[in-house]
């Protein structure tokens, strides 16, 4: 499994083929996207699946300062 969603993933969320259309569809739903050198948006599949990075939430701040 590749780290970001394919052309064919990609134009099966967005219901479209054309780079315009899919790159005003992540927008207007809030997903995070960039857009490659050849004008393409491409998208994680964190991004779209939700997932965390475990390792910043099981961190949390704890002081070191002795009472």
């Amino acid at each position: 499994m590749s780290l970001c969603l394919t052309r064919a993933e990609l134009a099966e969320l967005t219901r479209t083929k054309l780079k315009a259309g899919q790159a005003a569809f992540l927008r207007s739903n809030g997903i995070r996207h960039y857009v490659d050198a050849h004008g393409w948006p491409v998208v994680t599949r964190a991004a779209v699946e939700g997932e965390q990075d475990t390792e910043q939430a099981s961190t949390s701040w704890k002081p070191n300062k002795a009472a």
